[in-house]
């Protein structure tokens, strides 16, 4: 399974982004998607999971500011960012646990950076 993601980019402080990350390839369903972020010099941290029915966890320092969602028809998951500050500058990586007949595993995506910069 492939995930694509996409929609980083430079954004100034206070700005909003949107992030896509869409899941290809061979599959009898997803489980887990979410989004997790590496900062310079520091480990990957989560940002956002997303459960099939659609239960989020957020990490306390983007709750209320950022918004997981997924189109199961479009085997994509979205995080839309808002009220971006410097903290938030990382590379975004989506993530997604599938199911193939008795299978379970997981794919992560290639990294979309984030800049927050005036």
């Amino acid at each position: 399974v492939q995930l694509q993601a996409s929609g980083g980019g430079l954004v100034q402080p206070g700005g909003s982004l949107r992030l896509s990350c869409a899941a290809s390839g061979r599959f009898s369903s997803l489980a887990i998607m979410g989004w997790y972020r590496q900062a310079p010099g520091k480990q990957r941290e989560l940002v956002a999971t997303i459960t099939s029915d659609g239960s989020t966890n957020y990490a306390d320092s983007v709750k209320g500011r950022f918004t997981i969602s997924r189109d199961n028809a479009k085997n994509t998951v979205y995080l839309q960012m808002n009220s971006l500050n410097s903290e938030d500058t990382a590379v975004y990586y989506c993530k997604a646990d599938w199911q193939i007949y008795l299978t379970v595993r997981n794919s992560w995506g290639q990294g979309t950076q984030v800049t927050v910069s005036s």
